[in-house]
């Protein structure tokens, strides 16, 4: 039978935090049941404290349980507690609390990501849910955080740079890992209502419950979200249905299934950028109408991960996996130059297979291959838009398909990484990964079908170039070492080596457009070195530091040319910076965090040729373009001892300036907002709460950016003063 324990987190001993893997978070207190299933943290807040922000548990890194203080590389994890304080509307209102990190908010839920990198939609992040990759290698996109129930997560985690040996292509600036809800240990449900302003509706549901039957445990927890929103631009809906759930099966002799289902749809309308007049004097007008430029998401994951614990000293995991994604959209970006219309889905069939063994009491072993097979296909008509005056209207369809292909995509993965204990105080982990990837590509496009197609909203023929069918290939080898020094149980240094890459998207090499000889493009490539520290100052306060440098080659650039947009590869930058953390106690009732990032981000033989005439554009010395030099996010809590079931936050975030081009001839100066967000439980089973994002009504820009030539930058406005307001009940 299960022995149950009750203990007050903040008065627990080191032993007790570090089975346990629960994570300090605001100024409250909470309670943990322990048995020999699992762990279950109640619904109330936690004290922040300095011991049990290294006690954190991180799944990530090894795709089983960590102590964060064992961990060579830089990572920050929310919780469930911290992901409720917030009650993110979008994804970047938890994320931009981790120090360098940055996501902006292009409108609904999509979004551009700066970790280590400048706001980019370059596929050099990855996104996992449990571990397993939300989209296959080659099928990137910027926005694919709003496939993810985030909302409803257990835990997020944030690695920044490489990851270790059990991730390959796209994890060069950082990955974040969607952590799913254990189920409840007793039947739970609950409901979480929430509306706003500019037509803000939200309404959250959670089941679960974990039962015995027969010789096995089963838990359930399902999550189902539904969002409405108008937004706050002319003709700028955007509505999202998601539905999630976990089952987990145990039993004896250390058997366990874990199995996950995930389903989400998004339909989006199109958000256009501003000219500055507009900026400034009109930030509500939206250049697109109706469906104009809509798009619509449908995304479907299941995955089974199957542990086996032979003894103390093995653990063997088999993760089989299947998604079925479908995008149709009408790209924004787009309808000034090649507007089309076009449909992209695949399907992936992938396992993840892990082997771990303690083969001696300081030596670890974990072994292992990811397979995965995407097939997809993909469908682009030439469309012309009509206009109303300077707004988009609508579309119609031309009878010209600009591309109709076909792309199956293998992929093998093995690595190896081990982890020793030189001393009791100094461990050193140190991996190797093999990738290759095999992409068939077949055009069905009849070769009688013209690559050019006048379009008359343009009055001018656009190219489409169609490469001839092939096969491709790429290969890579990504070596890691890291090394960790802990000393006092309360600090650690770690340093690390890591080398990474991503392969071109499938759309990028066989999706030409203008670009001629796409299909010869090649990987980016990225060594990172890391040195950091952490540790907790006192009981009450813990710290983080890290120190970077990465160095990118055959970086991927897009070149406007006229009415041509052509990519290629192209030279070398570095990105070096620091990020630091500090969050804990001022007083019992106070509490402080600060995430703070200062950046530099050059290119150091970077060059390229464009323009009519003819001629070659050296940036070299420059600062990367789109790169923030500071990011900065700090929040003070309070919670009254007269008044337990209160909580009120000030948050400040912070946007440094970047230069809108690579030629460094035209700057945003970054902002500063203000959100405020208060609770008041009235029992242990409901909750109100109220949020004022942009207290003070700042006009600012999401994403500020400009052509090299073009004098004119456009503008993304950010959202104004916004209210909302909810309940959380809980049966």
């Amino acid at each position: 039978m299960s022995n149950q324990l009750s203990v007050s987190l903040f008065l627990a001993s080191m032993s007790f935090i570090f089975p346990l893997g629960v994570q300090a978070s605001d100024s409250e207190q909470a309670t943990v049941e322990i048995n020999e299933e699992g762990i279950r943290q109640n619904n109330i807040h936690l004290a922040h404290s300095g011991i049990s922000e290294l006690e954190t548990v991180i799944v990530t890194a090894t795709r089983e349980e960590k102590r964060k203080m064992d961990i060579p590389e830089s990572v920050q994890a929310f919780n469930e507690s911290d992901i409720q304080a917030v009650s993110p509307s979008h994804p970047s209102e938890i994320l931009n609390r981790a120090a360098g990190v940055h996501v902006n908010n292009l409108g609904g839920e999509g979004h551009m990501t700066a970790i280590r990198q400048p706001i980019t939609t370059r596929g050099v992040y990855l996104y996992l849910e449990d571990g397993v990759p939300v989209r296959p290698t080659g099928f990137f996109n910027h926005n694919a955080l709003y496939e993810v129930n985030i909302p409803q997560s257990g835990q997020l985690e944030v690695t920044k740079g490489p990851g270790s040996a059990l991730y390959g292509s796209d994890a060069i600036g950082g990955i974040i890992n969607s952590v799913s809800k254990k189920p409840p240990q007793q039947t739970e449900t609950k409901v979480n209502l929430e509306a706003g302003s500019y037509g803000w509706q939200r309404g959250l549901l959670s089941v679960g419950t974990t039962q015995d039957i027969g010789a096995l445990t089963h838990g359930i927890h399902v999550n189902f979200n539904t969002t409405d929103n108008d937004g706050f631009r002319d003709h700028a809906e955007y509505t999202r249905e998601s539905l999630t759930g976990r089952w987990d099966v145990s039993g004896n002799e250390g058997f366990r299934v874990k199995s996950l289902f995930s389903y989400t749809e998004v339909d989006q309308s199109g958000i256009s950028s501003l000219e500055e007049e507009d900026y400034r004097e009109n930030t509500e007008r939206n250049g697109f109408q109706g469906d104009s430029a809509f798009r619509e998401v449908k995304a479907l994951r299941l995955s089974s991960e199957f542990s086996w614990k032979n003894s103390e000293n093995t653990l063997f995991t088999l993760t089989p996996y299947y998604r079925n994604n479908e995008l149709s959209m009408s790209p924004s970006w787009m309808v000034n130059y090649d507007p089309n219309e076009r449909k992209n889905t695949f399907q992936s069939y992938g396992m993840l297979g892990k082997y771990r063994i303690d083969s001696h009491e300081h030596l670890q072993w974990i072994m292992g291959v990811d397979v995965d097979y995407t097939p997809s296909e993909y469908e682009e008509f030439a469309v012309s838009y009509e206009t109303d005056g300077t707004v988009f209207s609508g579309f119609s369809r031309l009878d010209h398909k600009n591309y109709d292909y076909t792309a199956k995509q293998t992929s093998l993965s093995p690595y190896l990484q081990i982890e020793a204990e030189l001393t009791e105080q100094l461990i050193l982990q140190a991996g190797i990964r093999y990738d290759h990837f095999r992409i068939e590509y077949q055009n069905n496009v009849d070769e009688t079908v013209p690559n050019r197609i006048f379009i008359p909203q343009l009055g001018r023929p656009v190219t489409h170039f169609r490469p001839q069918d092939e096969t491709a290939s790429f290969d890579a080898i990504s070596p890691k070492l890291g090394l960790v020094y802990q000393w006092l149980n309360e600090h650690s240094v770690y340093a690390n080596y890591r080398e990474a890459f991503s392969i071109p998207s499938v759309g990028t090499l066989f999706r030409s457009g203008t670009t001629n000889n796409s299909n010869e493009l090649e990987p980016i490539s990225a060594k990172s070195y890391e040195v950091g520290m952490r540790g907790a100052l006192t009981q009450k306060w813990f710290y983080e530091l890290a120190l970077y440098r990465m160095d990118i080659s055959d970086d991927l650039i897009s070149v406007v040319n006229g009415f041509e947009r052509n990519r290629f590869n192209a030279g070398e930058t570095r990105h070096e910076g620091i990020e630091v953390l500090l969050k804990g106690n001022i007083t019992e009732s106070l509490a402080l965090a600060v995430a703070f990032t200062k950046t530099r981000q050059i290119y150091r033989d970077f060059s390229y040729v464009c323009c009519f005439p003819p001629q070659n554009i050296t940036v070299s010395g420059n600062d990367v373009g789109k790169a923030p030099e500071t990011i900065g996010n700090v929040s003070l809590a309070y919670h009254p001892k007269a008044l337990p079931g209160v909580r009120v936050e000030l948050e400040w975030e912070h946007l440094g300036e970047y230069y809108t081009d690579e030629t460094n001839t035209q700057k945003y100066g970054g902002h500063g907002l203000y959100n405020v967000r208060a609770k008041y439980a009235l029992n242990d089973r409901f909750e109100i709460y109220g949020r004022v994002q942009n207290l003070t009504d700042k006009l600012y820009s999401t994403y500020t950016s400009n052509q090299v030539g073009d004098p004119d930058i456009s503008y993304r406005p950010g959202m104004p003063r916004a209210v909302f307001g909810g309940f959380r009940y809980t049966f």
